[in-house]
Parts: structure tokens; C-alpha cells; sequence
């Protein structure tokens, strides 16, 4: 635990709580207080799900606005705002390609930085009353911490641009209508909602959950053959002594 990010373990589910107040504006403290919570959930065997949240006022609200004030007050704050940048996307990369499910549960804002955080875990879930965007265009910036291409993956070039170049920002609904999230849900029934996904997918073992990220990867990278990924993963399963045991007391019980 940390004073930015505050972190519990219910079972397999290792719950990081961002707490940088007032909206978890992002900054080197607070890139610096994720990224061991990221190391601890994939290096953990007992951890198969890393769940972001906030209670602050925001999921995370973006760039540090002071910050950027200082960036702009400098002739050096550009290349200090772009080396921001680069951690913030470093940091979003390793989270999408951990070994481990992330979950991010956003309650309120997500904007900017904020939505670039998210668009990097595997599982969304929205508030019907969150809001979701990515406004950078309207101030003459772009959302450069894989906002451009995490959503265009995701939802398609049409989608990306509406969102990009109209610097729109949609409620939970609207999110879901467009596949930015998975599910949405009345904010007085999110926490305990999600805690419930998070339980049920943390109950499945971390290097078959690992094994299917990485296969999932695969289908949108045409680099790699994705149909040999997944004769690979398996056989590799078939090894691993969890699931020997859960296959053999599946097919025991099958045959009683």
C-alpha cells in the first residue's frame, strides 16, 4: 500500500484504489505508485485479477493540469510533457500485456489519461452516470497515451474518429452502445456489481487466464499466427499441475 494507491486483497482479486485526490490527475508520483501494484499482481501466484478503482471524484481526470502549467511556462516543458507521456504509455502497455486479468470499474470521470488507463484493461465497467472521453483534440493536443490506437482496435476507426476528432464525451450507456465498455450499471450498484465479475473471473486459474490474453493478443496482431498460439497455450496447460487437476476432477465427475 501506498498513499496514491491503496491496495486490498479479497482472494484472488487484488483491489488498487486510486486515491490521488482530488481526481487521480495523473503525474510521476502517481505513475510511480501503479506501477509496483502491477508488479506485485502479475509476480503474485495468488492474484489472477487486478481491479483499478477510484473514490475520488473521478476514475482518473488525465494529465496533471498543474503540471502541464509548468510545461508551458518553460522552453524544456514540452519535452518534460512528451517524457510524461512516454511513462504513461509504458505503464498502460505493461498493464495490457500482464499475465494478469485487469479490471477497471469506473464510477466517474474518465477522461483523457483517465479512459487511456482503462482502454488498457481487459475488462470496463461503467456507471450510467460516468463520463468517458477523450477531449485532447479540443485543446490542440491528441490523447498520446494509446487513446488513438487502443480505441481504434477496439471500436473500429469510425468510432475512434467520432470520439478523437469531436472530443465527445459519452455517459456509461452511451459507452456500452459503442463497445468502449462491457457492461454498465447504476452507480449505487457498481462497487458491488463488479466486485461479484471480478470474484468469478479471478476463479479461474491465472496461467489459463494469462494463456487466453495472449492468444486474444494474437487475433489482432498479423504478425503472428493466432490459431498456432492457441495449439501452443494448450499444450503447454495440459502441463500446468492446476489444470491436470481441474480437467481430471471435471472428467471424474462427468463419468460418476
Amino acid at each position: 500500500m501506498n498513499g496514491l494507491v491503496r491496495t486490498r486483497q479479497l482472494g484472488r482479486v487484488l483491489v488498487a484504489t486510486l486515491a490521488r485526490a482530488p481526481v487521480n490527475a495523473f503525474d510521476d508520483a502517481l505513475i510511480d505508485a501503479l506501477s509496483p501494484v502491477v508488479d506485485r499482481a502479475e509476480a503474485d501466484p495468488g492474484i489472477a485479477l487486478l481491479h483499478l478503482r477510484s473514490e475520488e471524484r473521478a476514475f482518473s481526470a488525465g494529465a496533471d493540469l498543474g503540471f502541464m502549467r509548468e510545461c508551458f511556462a518553460t522552453p524544456q516543458g514540452p519535452d518534460a510533457m512528451t517524457a510524461m507521456v512516454g511513462r504513461m504509455q509504458r505503464l498502460f502497455a505493461r498493464i495490457e500485456a500482464a499475465g494478469v486479468v485487469s479490471l477497471a470499474e469506473i464510477g466517474a470521470g474518465a477522461l483523457g489519461g483517465g479512459l487511456e488507463l482503462a482502454l488498457a484493461c481487459d475488462l470496463r465497467v461503467a456507471a450510467f452516470e460516468a463520463r468517458l472521453g477523450l477531449p485532447e483534440a479540443g485543446l490542440g493536443l491528441v490523447p498520446g497515451a494509446g487513446g488513438t490506437q487502443r480505441l481504434t482496435r477496439l471500436c473500429g476507426a469510425g468510432v475512434a474518429r467520432r470520439l478523437v476528432l469531436g472530443a465527445e464525451v459519452l455517459d456509461g450507456a452511451q459507452a456500452l452502445a459503442l463497445g468502449l465498455v462491457q457492461w454498465a450499471r447504476p452507480l449505487a450498484e457498481l462497487a458491488a456489481w463488479t466486485a461479484e465479475l471480478a470474484a468469478r473471473c479471478a476463479a479461474a486459474p491465472k496461467a489459463a487466464l494469462a494463456a487466453n490474453k495472449r492468444c486474444i493478443a494474437a487475433a489482432g496482431d498479423p504478425a503472428r499466427d493466432g490459431f498456432a498460439a492457441e495449439r501452443a497455450e494448450t499444450r503447454a496447460l495440459y502441463d500446468h499441475p492446476e489444470t491436470r487437476r481441474r480437467v481430471e476432477d471435471f472428467l471424474a465427475r462427468k463419468a460418476a
